[in-house]
């Protein structure tokens, strides 16, 4: 049926889009979406590294985007088959349940008053017989109307199974699109890194502060302990660490270090929890970039906040302001 074919195509497709496919042995290209510290006397080059790294984290975030739409459609399209075949088992049985009385009505199971009356050797013989012939048209109602109901959740369910096959064709669609678009602005922004002088790229490499930080109690600190454990190591568009990371699946695996779970991508960190203004930031707040949302930071204290900033620039920690236009704050716990 449409549907099996549909998970066939799911399941090629899946092996073919993985984000690892994406990365070359070339540069250590750290990930967020963060603009690089740039000074006001930037080379041209380093301005273009720049802007385009910035694109290209941007590109990275949507293609992470399109890899959870698939996965969502992939689990619509199973449950829907799942449903498909529950419904078809139920009207299965229940057909031969229909089936059976029909063919006791056809052998003369059924009777009405007059031959019930005709063939009865007494009145409790004929009541006995009536009894019979409710509880017998009783049964047969009942069984037809399952069976209407049977009918029409298999329909119903096959209609959710075509509607789940066509969006994750879709998903793929779209990743296949976006996984062309991110190669191409990877390989644009690593010609730019390239381009850039010994100065300008050791500029970009210095990790900034690496002392020993404090950090508060309870799960958020645990997770900004755990953020702050990986400075000095490399983003990567795509990666998910533990060696290399971009700026949300640094996020990520904070939060889960201290047992809970959040999104992958920065659209959907830019939801939990609750919002919290500019100055109520506090140690583990979630701060979302730029108005595409495009990267995220952990706030270290109401100036600080640390980050994966992206290709050719280590986790590092850097003042909340410096890093870009804030969108959003999200408390995650409390």
């Amino acid at each position: 049926m449409a549907s099996k074919s549909a998970q066939r195509t799911v399941r090629a497709a899946l092996t073919v889009t993985a984000v690892s496919a994406l990365l070359g042995s070339a540069l250590p290209l750290p990930l967020a979406a963060a603009d690089p510290e740039v000074p006001p006397n930037a080379s041209e080059a380093l301005r273009k590294y720049n802007e385009l790294s910035t694109q290209a984290e941007t590109l990275n975030e949507e293609h992470l985007r399109a890899q959870e739409a698939l996965s969502d459609a992939q689990g619509s399209l199973d449950q829907a088959n799942r449903d498909l075949t529950s419904a078809q088992q139920a009207q299965d049985a229940l057909r031969g349940q229909v089936d059976l009385l029909t063919e006791a009505s056809f052998e003369g199971a059924r009777f009405n008053q007059l031959s019930a009356l005709l063939v009865s050797d007494s009145q409790q013989d004929f009541l006995n017989r009536m009894s019979a012939l409710g509880v017998l048209a009783g049964d047969n109602a009942d069984a037809l109307q399952k069976l209407s109901e049977a009918v029409e959740l298999a329909n119903d369910a096959a209609g959710r199974a075509n509607e789940a096959a066509d969006a994750a064709n879709k998903a793929i669609a779209d990743i296949d699109q976006r996984k062309a678009a991110l190669d191409g602005q990877i390989g644009e922004a690593r010609d730019a890194y390239r381009s850039l002088s010994s100065a300008e790229r050791a500029a970009l490499n210095n990790a900034g502060d690496m002392s020993a930080i404090p950090v508060p109690a309870g799960k958020a600190g645990e997770a900004l302990a755990f953020a702050l454990a990986q400075r000095g190591k490399d983003y990567v568009y795509g990666s998910n660490g533990p060696d290399t990371w971009d700026c949300s699946s640094l996020m990520q695996a904070a939060y889960r270090s201290a047992g809970i779970a959040i999104p992958r991508t920065t659209y959907g960190q830019a939801t939990i929890g609750r919002s919290v203004s500019r100055n109520e930031v506090r140690a583990g707040d979630l701060i979302i970039y730029y108005s595409g949302q495009t990267h995220v930071a952990m706030a270290i204290d109401g100036l600080r906040a640390v980050h994966a900033s992206t290709e050719g620039v280590p986790v590092k920690v850097q003042d909340i302001e410096s890093i870009g236009p804030v969108n959003v704050i999200r408390r995650v716990i409390g």
